[in-house]
């Protein structure tokens, strides 16, 4: 996908590993950027889709402590596309377990598409542990919005809707998530590959304003297509493996924390209803609408956003580096307000 120029510049982990939760799972984990610098956790996206190094570049690594780690199932962890004892409480387990291991006190939550479910999800759970919140793309996985993934988006992407759907028996497609799940749960691969290349193609054709084929191609390989539809199907079809409208109703326990909630305007796979909903839910978060984008963080746009939201925390009270005074790098500042009738 194309580098937009707002990104910082590349780097490299300064420490990785992996936490053993279980006698299943290994979940690995890196940190980047200034190791006493305000912590921050990377939650990406799918769920299934893994982290990759462009996902650090989002924040200055003179200032934070930028931390990844890869789902279970997804990326480096092992074992590869597993949904055994895979849900979100588990995730949000791993994610307190992760916290613990690096001694981090409290953090910042950085989450796009599932990563803003996962986000809010894991800070209703410890709102103790966070300083504030990074959204974008705004995906709280209820029954409307599954429905839109699944037959919604044909309104927008006909053509792969055509594609996804028509890798289906017309006798099934009533049901296209059972469909797909069964498929993709098959232990054979010449049923599981050729359904998740389909699924991870049909997302990632309508995850941007403009076509992006890197964008594509990236989701149809090996490293990710299984892990992103086998993890996502498995998530959908129990629901996220929580109440619906859980993640709205407990929205009162955080609050009283700082954040900033991005959209895309024309977000095909994530619409704007949702963020505008959460939004009207959440009246002391900053709410910005990118009039010319879709779903993807990597848009311009989006990026912008993101970068300027991450510049903003510097300046927020009692957001500081827990052990270092050092005066901060110049940068682009926007405040983090509270969202104005006009927006």
């Amino acid at each position: 996908m194309p580098v937009q120029p707002d990104l910082f510049p590349e780097i490299l982990p300064n420490h990785n590993g992996f936490l053993e939760p279980d006698s299943l799972h290994r979940i690995y984990w890196e940190e980047s950027g200034n190791p006493d610098g305000i912590p921050v956790l990377f939650l990406h996206g799918g769920p299934g889709s893994g982290t990759s190094p462009l996902q650090r570049r989002f924040f200055d690594p003179a200032h934070y402590r930028i931390i990844l780690f890869d789902q279970r199932g997804s990326g480096k962890s092992t074992p590869y596309a597993s949904i055994s004892d895979n849900t979100t409480p588990h995730l949000i387990a791993d994610i307190e377990m992760l916290r613990k291991t690096l001694e981090i006190e409290k953090w910042l939550i950085f989450g796009g598409s599932w990563g803003s479910t996962l986000a809010l999800a894991y800070g209703e759970a410890h709102p103790e542990a966070c300083l504030g919140f990074v959204l974008r793309g705004i995906f709280l996985c209820r029954k409307s919005e599954i429905e839109w993934f699944l037959y919604g988006m044909r309104a927008i992407f006909p053509e792969a809707w055509r594609e996804f759907s028509g890798r289906i028996p017309e006798s099934e497609r009533s049901d296209l998530l059972t469909a797909y799940h069964a498929r993709l749960v098959d232990p054979d691969p010449s049923v599981h590959i050729p359904a998740a290349r389909a699924w991870a193609h049909y997302e990632a054709a309508c995850s941007n304003l403009l076509p992006n084929e890197s964008l594509i191609n990236s989701f149809e390989s090996d490293a990710i297509a299984l892990s992103l539809a086998r993890i996502e199907a498995h998530y959908f079809l129990n629901d996220i493996f929580l109440p619906e409208n859980s993640l709205l109703d407990n929205l009162y326990k955080i609050r009283h924390l700082p954040a900033v909630i991005v959209q895309g305007r024309y977000d095909g796979v994530c619409p704007i209803v949702t963020a505008d909903e959460l939004a009207r839910a959440w009246p002391e978060a900053f709410y910005e609408i990118v009039p010319d984008a879709g779903h993807s963080a990597f848009e311009p746009g989006i990026a912008r956003a993101l970068i300027d939201a991450m510049e903003a925390f510097k300046d927020m009270p009692g957001i500081t580096p827990s052990q270092t005074s050092r005066k901060k790098p110049a940068a682009r500042k926007k405040q983090v307000r509270k969202k104005s009738a006009a927006k």
